[in-house]
């Protein structure tokens, strides 16, 4: 049997690494799990391309940690960060270390395995970024330049009332354009808005 790629877990919860096991093994991936980030370190240099599936807060080495090891050793391996504590300036420091997505728990079943699908397909040797910059770029161009003053404080991870405050507009006047941002950026949640404000250049520190 022929299976669509190698996903490899590191969670230091069992429940979750057997319920990941079961979901993507039926889902057609060979499944490898880990429950700590040492451990798959250690093994890496020995392991066959896959997906790398962690989870972020983990005793010992956490998943921001594994970003930086792994990045340093310049593995081809695409990495997807979970956390039960999805919160923004998190999903930045794991983007800009060069995770591919965040998943915040609990998340869709379906979502987790669409994201290893794309990770997979990207990170093949010679996969084109450029169809997926030219969307992004396509929908921060749709927006307008109040909604991007509003994106742009929104992954800076300031609330409504905040950039209200700085743009001397009303918290409510600021929902509808967070609405807006949203819906033209199809981000579902903050974390959803980090990735495409990344890859368009508005979070450069």
């Amino acid at each position: 049997m022929t299976t669509k790629g190698i996903v490899y877990v590191i969670d230091d919860d069992e429940a979750m690494r057997d319920s990941l096991n079961f979901l993507l093994d039926s889902s057609g991936y060979k499944v490898a799990l880990f429950d700590t980030a040492q451990g798959f370190l250690d093994a890496l240099p020995g392991l066959v391309f896959g997906c790398v599936v962690s989870d972020v807060r983990m005793p010992g080495l956490d998943g921001i940690e594994l970003l930086k090891r792994v990045k340093t050793q310049h593995s081809p391996f695409p990495m997807l960060i979970m956390t039960g504590h999805g919160d923004v300036p998190l999903a930045v420091e794991a983007m800009k270390l060069g995770a591919v997505d965040f998943l915040e728990k609990p998340f869709e079943d379906d979502r987790l395995t669409a994201m290893i699908e794309l990770a997979l397909r990207l990170a093949e040797p010679g996969a084109k970024n450029e169809t997926i910059a030219q969307d992004i770029a396509a929908r921060v161009a749709s927006l307008s330049p109040r909604e991007r003053q509003v994106m742009q404080g929104l992954v800076a991870g300031l609330s409504n009332k905040l950039i209200a405050r700085e743009h001397d507009i009303s918290p409510r006047t600021i929902e509808v354009y967070r609405a807006n941002v949203m819906t033209k950026m199809q981000a579902n949640s903050l974390s959803e808005l980090v990735r495409p404000a990344m890859r368009a250049g508005m979070l450069n520190d």
